[in-house]
């Protein structure tokens, strides 16, 4: 079942107010990546010389530039980690709209949601990137021991960070924000594989810019499910 909300949320990209946040999610992820890319060039342009003396070979020039061409791919790779706190970010920022958005066209019948202030919003947004941090830092202690499937606890760790955040400020727009976390502690469970699946995918670059906004048309498809008792 949580497979057909992500689909439905898949088919949603022809529409157009689906289509703006889809981009205004991915320029945010890239003005990240694009942050800590050009801090990381100035490290090395500070810190490592122009050129280095090899014995029996001499000096070697050009060394910071190689290291600059070397640094893009890496930043990419950082991607896996750095999309976490993209997607906490994006809660404060845009899951409203996209939820909008999505029952606009699935659950016309609703009458309007009042909007979760902007302040309250990036409050929330700002604790769970708080507690996404800390959170991971912790399983540092996990990851020690879990050998080769490490990507499998980071997910898990995620995942459930992801689905209780998404699923949260979803309701919350519902049901109110007492009544949001009773609904998410009853299906708890399916909130949680819900937000795993979230996380797989947001470990993978390029394929990962796309995943918060679709991962929040896709939570939204799961509250109006199970609050339906579906």
């Amino acid at each position: 079942m949580i497979i057909g909300d992500f689909l439905k949320a898949l088919r949603q990209l022809s529409d157009p107010r689906f289509r703006r946040v889809m981009v205004l999610g991915v320029l945010l992820s890239l003005a990240l990546l694009v942050a800590v890319y050009a801090g990381f060039l100035v490290l090395i342009q500070t810190f490592i010389p122009d050129s280095i003396a090899i014995p029996f070979v001499g000096p070697v020039e050009g060394l910071d530039t190689l290291l600059s061409w070397g640094s893009a791919l890496l930043m990419i790779g950082l991607s896996v980690f750095l999309m976490m706190p993209v997607a906490s970010a994006f809660t404060g920022l845009f899951l409203e709209d996209v939820a909008q958005a999505v029952e606009d066209r699935h659950y016309p019948a609703l009458p309007p949601a009042p909007r979760i202030p902007l302040g309250d919003a990036l409050v929330d947004a700002a604790n769970f990137f708080a507690l996404l941090i800390a959170v991971n830092a912790l399983a540092l202690i996990l990851y020690a021991f879990a050998g080769p499937f490490i990507p499998v606890v980071f997910w898990a760790v995620n995942g459930l960070l992801l689905g209780r955040e998404y699923f949260t400020l979803v309701a919350m727009r519902r049901l109110g924000r007492e009544r949001a976390k009773a609904l998410r502690k009853q299906h708890w469970g399916k909130v949680w594989l819900a937000g795993t699946l979230m996380a797989a995918p947001l470990s993978v670059p390029l394929v990962n810019l796309l995943i918060p906004v679709l991962g929040a048309a896709t939570f939204t498809h799961l509250f109006h499910r199970l609050n339906r008792g579906v």
